[in-house]
């Protein structure tokens, strides 16, 4: 082995540290190139008179300044070394900005995570190894930017004590993620114990993941009355296998898909959104999605009240008991020939009392189980 061989996580270091440019602040020449890089390693204080390969001796250099310093002497070694100060302080101002929203911290992320992607898809994914090897820089220069950024903004996340329904929870796993990817990977071994979460990117709206639907109805409808408020909603599709509201964001229009929960997540936290749950929405998407496989046509009340369709000109409205009282009959205030489906049938014919029958009765009002409401869909001719 070479007297000159630098460990690999040393290597990674300064590829981090140098966020893709020459380490001469006068210079700042970009290092990694698509049709191959220029990084150049250059000792601070001599190999031959230090046999000193660590990081702190180390800097990133492009050719011409490499020469300069090490040929031409055009920089002491007290200079070069006070560069990796000046690079340190110069992320540090750019990248641990604090941000007063959510769609302010996204615009400066998003660029480097879809970067990332891209390189990751194209050639980790692809096995490339040759390609790889030489993006892999660049990719250690952008985690280190995005390590900062969410350092510096994780209020701007949306958090919860149980770590599975937490946002936060996937940018301290990117973190811890970033400090291995750099730090301790070995020529030896090529493997990691903690991966990039994909939920980060879902957040972001780069790429969508599949969960389960966040349970709150309400919350979505909250949501929407938000995004109207703002002109930023377009329309929402439900009782479909993934169902979505299309709304307008930078001017795009963008599908923000429900089961895509970090996303969904996300949106709920910016916009204050988080409500209780009373009819959940799942079960709810599965009533529309029956009623969609039956080919009867319905319609919302309203975009921001999904809780309420209208069938050939009658009014369906479904909630979610595991037992509809009389009391709840009376909180709902029904009009006459509206119909009530009860979501929750976990009790059979028991998710209605006898009392809110004999109450729905005096108010010509319908109430129906699943069972029951399955026999009107296909009823309908």
């Amino acid at each position: 082995m070479s007297g000159r061989y630098i460990e690999e996580n040393v290597k990674r270091r300064l590829y981090a540290e140098s966020m893709g440019r020459c380490m001469n602040p006068s210079c700042q020449r970009e290092l990694f190139r698509e049709n191959g890089d220029i990084i150049e390693k250059a000792h601070i204080d001599p190999y031959c008179e230090t046999a000193d390969n660590s990081f702190e001796n180390l800097v990133l250099l492009c050719p011409s300044c490499h020469t300069d310093f090490d040929k031409n002497h055009a920089f002491t070694p007290e200079e070069v070394l006070g560069w990796k100060k000046i690079r340190r302080e110069e992320l540090e101002r750019l990248f641990s900005k604090k941000y007063a929203t959510f769609e302010d911290l996204k615009k400066a992320v998003t660029p480097l995570l879809l970067e990332n992607k891209t390189i990751y898809e194209n050639y980790y994914k692809k096995d490339n190894r040759k390609l790889w090897e030489k993006f892999e820089p660049t990719i250690l220069a952008n985690n280190r930017k995005l390590k900062m950024l969410f350092s510096a903004n994780q209020d701007l996340i949306q958090r919860n004590q149980e770590k599975s329904y937490s946002n936060l929870a996937y940018i301290q796993t990117f973190m811890a993620h970033v400090d291995e990817f750099e730090a301790t990977r070995s020529d030896e071994e090529k493997s990691r114990e903690i991966l990039f979460p994909a939920e980060i990117n879902s957040m972001f709206g780069i790429a969508p993941v599949e969960e389960s639907i966040l349970p709150s109805t309400e919350s979505l409808e909250l949501l929407i009355e938000r995004l109207k408020s703002q002109d930023k909603f377009e329309s929402i599709s439900m009782g479909i296998a993934h169902p979505f509201i299309q709304m307008n964001e930078d001017r795009k229009s963008i599908r923000v898909f429900l089961d895509d929960t970090p996303r969904l997540r996300q949106l709920y936290h910016d916009y204050k959104c988080f409500r209780g749950v009373t009819v959940r929405l799942e079960s709810l998407n599965y009533a529309l999605k029956y009623i969609r496989s039956r080919k009867v046509s319905y319609s919302f009340l309203s975009d921001s009240n999904v809780r309420e369709i209208i069938i050939q000109d009658t009014k369906l409205i479904f909630v979610y008991e595991y037992c509809l009282s009389q009391a709840d009959l009376m909180h709902l205030s029904p009009e006459e020939n509206n119909i009530i489906v009860n979501l929750h049938n976990w009790n059979g014919e028991g998710c209605i009392s006898k009392q809110a029958y004999e109450l729905a009765e005096c108010m010509n009002v319908r109430l129906l189980t699943m069972e029951a409401f399955y026999e009107y869909i296909n009823s309908i001719k």
